[in-house]
């Protein structure tokens, strides 16, 4: 991993999150209304959400997950109620906040431990599951192959996390959004990646570890455009 990149990135989403989207993510990830933009992302993430988990066992008592990126908490609480412990890890200190209140709410507080940091320094060294839902969208592929390495080597059975899948269109956006100067308000722009590239390299540099990659999904509603990724044991 580029360091500089990958921290400089990491540096930027949590500003973002932490000074300009939090009572938007507040609202996004609850039953609020919302703008009918902001409706059709929510139905997609929480699409996604339920793919992810249903590539989970039903029954994750006696189990470890990781929750990397956990934003507002909303897939801690689910893996939690279905038995899981819980480490949930997001850079941006408001967003735990949020989860923690939600997590108590939900009386599943205990089953979670939540970190503030980066999702690989603050993550403990072995869990039976990772799950990194749209956390790893504002990063480039080296450096998604490179956290993705470092998901593996802690996992048991199973990696899932979701991609910004590349598209001709999107690819448009993403180069017109670099020509634009960053502004601190503005969120890091999301980095489209060729899935289908993406799954044959980590298949080929991971299976002499033991590991595949196994399903994919991809899930579109409105502005909400995102591809779940599974990795497995052989």
């Amino acid at each position: 991993m580029q360091e500089s990149n990958y921290t400089r990135r990491r540096d930027q989403l949590t500003t973002y999150f932490d000074e300009t989207a939090a009572n938007a993510w507040r609202a996004l990830t609850s039953n609020n209304p919302v703008s009918r933009v902001r409706e059709t992302v929510r139905a997609g993430r929480d699409e996604m959400r339920t793919t992810l988990l249903d590539w989970l066992p039903p029954d994750l008592s006696g189990t470890t997950l990781l929750d990397a990126g956990c934003g507002t908490g909303s897939l801690s609480i689910d893996a939690a109620r279905r038995g899981a412990r819980v480490i949930a890890i997001d850079v941006a200190g408001s967003l735990v906040e949020i989860a923690e209140k939600r997590a108590a709410r939900e009386g599943v507080l205990g089953a979670i431990e939540f970190r503030v940091g980066d999702m690989l320094a603050e993550s403990p060294a072995e869990v039976d599951f990772v799950v990194a839902m749209d956390s790893l969208i504002h990063y480039n592929v080296n450096d998604v192959q490179a956290v993705i390495a470092g998901f593996v080597s802690r996992a048991r059975h199973s990696v899932l996390f979701t991609s910004a899948p590349w598209t001709p269109p999107l690819a448009m956006m993403h180069f017109v959004g670099r020509l634009i100067p960053h502004r601190h308000h503005r969120a890091p722009s999301i980095e489209p990646i060729k899935v289908g590239e993406l799954m044959a390299t980590l298949d080929e540099n991971h299976r002499q570890d033991g590991w595949r990659a196994a399903r994919t999904r991809r899930i579109r509603s409105g502005f909400y455009f995102s591809q779940a990724v599974e990795l497995t044991q052989c």
